[in-house]
């Protein structure tokens, strides 16, 4: 029928019909927030975020549900149960559904330039290929640092690069995890080799930016990327 391929993965139609609905302006910031907070979110947070009426709120974030992008949870947050307790809340959260194209962002090309890369200049060299991997991934993060660097407060660009890559920065006080690893199953594959590959690869980043005081150490955490930053730059620090 039309210009539809019926041969392709029905996942694949369900997919785009996805990412076609964040193309609404106010749909997308309501996405953007929710996924952007580390525990889920009410109607009313989340409108307020936006800067649209309750309602309209609660209209894209349940348009957001049925295409699969986020799912709904119920929970009480006075942490009260029991009789008297109170109805539970209607939170949203990023759903466990994989896009394709993707949400949450995946790097599998870069990872693969580099492995790549590193292999071929091994096996000229002689060298391990984790250390020539290890160094690769240092050069190219300072690329990375040195083309998002400002005549401003470099400390600033840290996150927005960071985010730019889909690490999905998140500040924690002195520490900033990192909640999306870009190159997530093959970290899961091959957890030394790329949690030692991403470590020096925001390192370079950091180098290139001239983010002095901040320091990326591996920190493995479910669900997140194995390397968090620390900015001992502050006085509470």
């Amino acid at each position: 029928m039309g210009d539809v391929d019926e041969t392709r993965p029905s996942h694949v139609q369900g997919d785009v019909s996805a990412i076609a609905a964040l193309g609404e302006p106010t749909r997308r910031r309501l996405y953007e927030f929710v996924v952007g907070q580390p525990a889920p979110v009410g109607r009313d947070e989340a409108a307020a975020a936006a800067g649209v009426p309750r309602a309209t709120g609660a209209f894209h974030l349940d348009k957001l549900v049925a295409e699969g992008l986020l799912e709904v949870v119920y929970e009480r947050r006075t942490g009260r149960s029991g009789p008297g307790a109170g109805r539970p809340s209607k939170l949203y959260r990023r759903s466990a559904r994989h896009i394709a194209v993707s949400l949450p962002e995946r790097r599998y090309e870069l990872a693969a330039r580099l492995l790549a890369d590193a292999l071929q200049e091994a096996e000229a060299s002689g060298q391990p290929p984790g250390t020539t991997l290890g160094r690769r991934a240092h050069q190219l993060g300072i690329q990375i640092g040195e083309a998002a660097r400002t005549a401003g407060d470099t400390h600033v660009a840290v996150l927005p690069t960071l985010r730019e890559f889909g690490f999905e920065p998140r500040e924690e006080g002195d520490t900033v995890v990192l909640a999306n690893c870009p190159f997530d199953t093959l970290a899961r594959q091959h957890t030394e080799l790329v949690c030692g590959m991403n470590l020096r690869l925001i390192d370079g980043v950091l180098e290139g930016l001239a983010a002095t005081g901040i320091t990326a150490r591996l920190a493995p955490r479910p669900d997140h990327c194995c390397v968090q930053l620390l900015d001992g730059s502050r006085p509470d620090s």
